[in-house]
């Protein structure tokens, strides 16, 4: 039950203090504060506005998730770097999935999973899948994951890691599983926008990490349009801020 709520506590202040709610709560204060300081109510209200419009551009957004990208893309094809297993870690989950007849892994989930399976076919090695109950009253994302893998992507899954619920958790209960099978190198999939926290993570739990990420934010186009607002642009200024605020509450947390 603790474990539950912590995570619906930190879904809700996530919520309250990432975009758009955090620039609608200022845009509020703005307006409330015009009654007793006109000027100053009207500088917050503009500097709401600019906020949520500069956040929803795709080029502020794409410099946003580009700035935590720094590992390059395993080579396509031929040898890759040594290790001992394949760890994949979760995102979010499709919790109706109707056409399946049932909660499923989400689009990011899968990306992420389409991957790792794709470098378990080309290394044969183990693969971990990571993640564990997003909500009550379904199955953990790491059983999600393992079903998507065999009957999608036609791969085992040797190890279900499925009680985290955060990045640090993912690292923490895998590392666990995979040192018990003497596991000390891995390759670790998930957003390349993710993969520092996750490294980092990971490798302060004793492995090696051979970084392996995908489904890379493109750079920034050109033209005007690029500077006007849009729902994806919103989205992924929202994933980049999540991933600032992340490693610096874990970097207070060490």
């Amino acid at each position: 039950m603790l474990p539950m709520l912590a995570v619906m506590l930190r879904v809700v202040l996530e919520t309250l203090f990432l975009p758009p709610a955090s620039t609608l709560w200022l845009l509020l204060l703005g307006t409330l504060s015009r009654r007793w300081w006109p000027r100053l109510g009207r500088a917050i209200q503009v500097l709401a506005l600019l906020m949520l419009w500069t956040l929803s551009t795709p080029a502020v957004a794409g410099l946003l998730l580009g700035s935590l990208q720094p590992f390059p893309a395993l080579p396509s094809d031929g040898a890759l770097p040594a290790a001992d297993a394949i760890v994949v870690l979760s995102a979010e989950a499709d919790p109706v999935g109707a056409e399946y007849g049932g909660a499923q892994a989400g689009m990011l989930t899968m990306q992420r999973l389409r991957y790792a399976a794709a470098l378990q076919r080309r290394t044969r090695l183990p693969l971990l899948v990571s993640g564990g109950v997003p909500r009550r009253g379904l199955p953990s994302l790491a059983a999600m994951m393992a079903q998507a893998a065999t009957t999608e992507f036609g791969v085992r899954v040797r190890w279900q890691e499925d009680k985290s619920a955060d990045t640090r958790e993912n690292a923490t209960f895998s590392a666990s599983m995979l040192k018990a099978d003497g596991v000390k190198t891995v390759l670790l999939v998930t957003s390349a926008w993710h993969l520092p926290r996750a490294v980092a993570c990971f490798e302060a739990e004793g492995l090696q990490v051979v970084p392996a990420p995908t489904g890379f934010r493109a750079p920034p186009g050109d033209g005007a349009g690029q500077w006007l607002p849009h729902w994806h642009g919103l989205r992924d200024s929202c994933l980049a801020l999540h991933e600032w605020v992340g490693r610096a509450v874990y970097a207070v947390k060490r």
